[in-house]
């Protein structure tokens, strides 16, 4: 896949902006906090349906509009031309999207038109992080990989909240008269199991993929001879822990179903004590090591990046054994690297068909490619090719 244009209106720094891309490397210069990064988070958030850096739209939205909008034109591996236009509110206003000019009704439709991995110095939370930043990871590369995920995690979502709700009513001892009770904690339950273990099952299978990839893009970036491990450990029980390795691609489904129910049962009194549920996908995580030990709280800073960074670069395997291959979006990643594994990441990015980079410091890059210069000229970003090239820019911000 590549991404063949990209228009900005009112999207954080830019008042209005058309870059117009070629396969290959561009890279984006500037000094800090020119909005290079707007760039690529925009590109992010048309692909993914989120930003990665905040949680809700507002922000995206330059000061003092109701309204942004980011738009694109892609080229697929067939070579079919799309589109993808995405209007961002900032108010009471509801966000609306486009694709091939007509309007979808969820926003989900819209996922993994145009596909894209990012690296930004935030996913090294991914390794140190809480386990819910591994769960994000997993689920944010799923949606991408097939839209019906996104689907199966907001009925789980849904299920989740109800289940919820009435633990808590019954640990407050707000209980309905006779077995209204009973008869709706099954119901969420089943909800929750079925669509749980479709989760489950989607990502062990991630991780049966993703962990040969990761393990060599380590190798290459870190020159360590230390194996990587990835092992999804779930609440539904042993049956569905992989270590990559000899494991059959896709569980068993009936098997994950089947541990989730009797966790539940296992765990019914603490849940009523809690007012909480303790088993399911949202409970789950995706352990990491470096040789035989944890990654998190054990890996050092250069064993951190380059994890986070071959767990990102591998995520190009999963994608396009479904659709297209991504476009690889770096921020800012040169420059926290030495010069041995600049040159590593480096030739691991003239692998990919499309790569967008960010740096403050060109020398950094040791990459081929277009060049565009990023400033900041009164609050507004402007975009300048550095010299004529294959990247051409049209409007001044």
């Amino acid at each position: 896949m590549l991404l063949r244009r990209i228009e900005l209106t009112d999207v954080r720094s830019y008042d209005h902006v058309s870059l117009d891309l070629e396969a290959g490397v561009t890279l984006l210069v500037g000094r800090n906090a020119q909005g290079k990064t707007n760039l690529l988070e925009a590109v992010h958030r048309l692909a993914t349906g989120s930003s990665h850096r905040v949680a809700g739209d507002a922000p995206l939205v330059r000061a003092g509009c109701e309204l942004g909008v980011i738009r694109c034109r892609l080229e697929t591996d067939d070579g079919r031309e799309r589109r993808v236009e995405l209007e961002l509110a900032s108010g009471t206003r509801r966000t609306r999207t486009r694709v091939d000019g007509q309007q979808v009704r969820r926003a989900a439709d819209a996922l993994g038109v145009l596909r894209v991995v990012l690296f930004a110095p935030e996913d090294t939370a991914i390794v140190r992080g809480e386990p819910s930043e591994r769960r994000r990871f997993l689920d944010d590369l799923l949606a991408q990989r097939r839209p019906a995920y996104a689907a199966a995690r907001a009925d789980y979502d849904r299920a989740l909240r109800q289940r919820n709700q009435l633990l808590r009513d019954a640990r407050a001892g707000r209980l309905p008269a006779g077995g209204t009770f009973t008869t709706a904690l099954e119901v969420w339950t089943e909800q929750v199991v079925a669509a749980g273990a479709q989760l489950i099952a989607a990502r062990v299978a991630a991780v049966r993929t993703l962990a040969p990839p990761t393990d060599r893009f380590y190798r290459e970036l870190a020159d360590r001879p230390e194996p990587v491990g990835l092992v999804y450990r779930s609440t539904a029980g042993a049956a569905t822990a992989t270590s990559g390795a000899d494991d059959a691609r896709v569980p068993d489904p009936s098997a994950i179903v089947a541990g989730l129910r009797d966790g539940f049962v296992a765990r019914a009194e603490e849940e009523r004590a809690r007012g909480l549920t303790l088993v399911g996908p949202h409970r789950d995580e995706l352990e990491l090591s470096i040789g035989a030990l944890p990654a998190r709280g054990y890996a050092s800073h250069g064993e951190v990046w380059s994890l986070a960074l071959a767990l990102k670069l591998a995520t190009d395997v999963l994608l396009a054994e479904v659709g297209d291959r991504p476009v690889v979006l770096l921020d800012d990643v040169f420059a926290e690297l030495d010069e041995v594994r600049r040159e590593r990441l480096a030739t691991a990015c003239r692998g990919f068909d499309q790569v967008l980079v960010t740096a403050a410091v060109e020398a950094d890059v040791p990459l081929a490619g277009s060049r565009v210069e990023v400033t900041l000229d009164a609050g507004v970003t402007r975009l300048r090719p550095r010299e004529p090239g294959p990247t051409g820019v049209e409007g001044a911000a």
